[in-house]
């Protein structure tokens, strides 16, 4: 274990499997994804934190073929074989309609729902607090020993008009979640340096 891990409270093991050696899989087995899989994700990873308790994450989950063929015509061409061979694909989007909500997850603030009455500044908020869900999500993806595989090439305002014609959801990305397949894995790409990134004043 090096300095900069020891200084950690998470085990080595938990890091590596939720940093180090998380890769975005390209492939996945035929291994199906249960209910009780995504069950235990969305009940590990909703006490993360968002700003007011906003929870603006909407998560479609993609099963059938039926649906993928829905789906696939609005994926980059490049994305679309593997996900239709994923076991189980889920398109996150943000809720801009979210501050009905904030009577029930921001209690103590009666008036939490009026700070939000402006559609533009609500959808902006909705969509920042939803993409740090989505980081979350895929942190659990990992700690339920899944791989999972997350996609912004695709036209969202197709998807949105196919998935969410109430037009209140706006699709951020879609994953493929399983176990990985065969090759899963592109090169381990460089990451920035400490000194590249962190500035302090």
């Amino acid at each position: 274990m090096t300095a900069t891990q020891s200084e950690l409270v998470l085990d080595q093991q938990a890091q590596d499997l939720l940093f180090r050696e998380a890769r975005t899989a390209n492939t996945f087995s035929d291994e199906p994804v249960t209910d009780e899989q995504v069950q235990a994700i969305y009940d590990l990873v909703k006490w993360a934190p968002t700003s007011m308790n906003q929870q603006p994450l909407r998560v479609v989950l993609v099963r059938s073929a039926e649906a993928k063929q829905r789906l696939l015509p609005h994926l980059m061409e490049g994305n679309r074989a593997k996900t239709e061979q994923a076991p189980l694909v889920a398109i996150l989007a943000a809720d801009t309609e979210f501050h009905e909500n904030l009577p029930k997850v921001f209690p103590h603030k009666p008036e939490a729902k009026d700070i939000f009455a402006d559609p533009g500044f609500r959808e902006q908020n909705a969509k920042l607090n939803a993409t740090l869900q989505a980081g979350y999500f895929f942190l659990g993806v990992r700690a339920a020993g899944l791989a999972v595989g997350p996609m912004t090439g695709l036209d969202a305002a197709g998807i949105d008009a196919e998935f969410f014609p109430e037009g209140t959801h706006r699709t951020l990305m879609v994953a493929n979640i399983g176990k990985p397949g065969e090759n899963p894995w592109m090169d381990r790409l460089p990451r920035l340096d400490y000194d590249e990134v962190i500035t302090t004043l």
